[in-house]
């Protein structure tokens, strides 16, 4: 199987082991087997799960940096919510725009290393080749 293979199949096993999960807690709850509202500061963390998912396998340099900002994102958000090292809203949201800053300052470098346009996207014809065409001929 090759990379980009590989990288749909483990993207799509992803988002539905995250339906499934989403399905049979909200059963259990239905069930009165387990109480939702206890899972509900844990939702954050799907955001660490779905930026990592993005970062890794066969990203081009924009998810790359989204992944990053999707997954540290969600680090901030679930250690507020927890309040975490005294983490508030009021006094931490700087934290926010560093992460912002740093996948700025990554993005560059990610694109250098993956490219600006997945293979998946210039084998489709959408990449821009080296005398600044379209791969269409346009």
């Amino acid at each position: 199987m090759n990379s980009e293979a590989s990288y749909h199949l483990r993207r799509q096993v992803l988002w539905g082991l995250l339906l499934v999960g989403l399905g049979v807690a909200f059963l259990l709850d239905q069930m009165n087997i387990l109480a939702i509202e206890s899972l509900w500061h844990y939702a954050p963390l799907l955001l660490v799960v779905i930026g990592i998912n993005q970062t890794i396998g066969y990203p081009n340099g924009r998810e790359f940096a989204n992944g990053l900002w999707t997954a540290f994102m969600g680090i901030w958000l679930f250690a507020v919510l927890e309040d975490m090292f005294g983490l508030t809203f009021r006094n931490s949201w700087p934290i926010a725009i560093i992460i912002w800053g740093v996948t700025m300052a990554v993005r560059p470098i990610a694109e250098r290393k993956f490219g600006k346009t997945g293979r998946r996207d210039r084998q489709r014809g959408y990449g821009i080749d080296a005398n600044g065409e379209n791969g269409h001929g346009n």
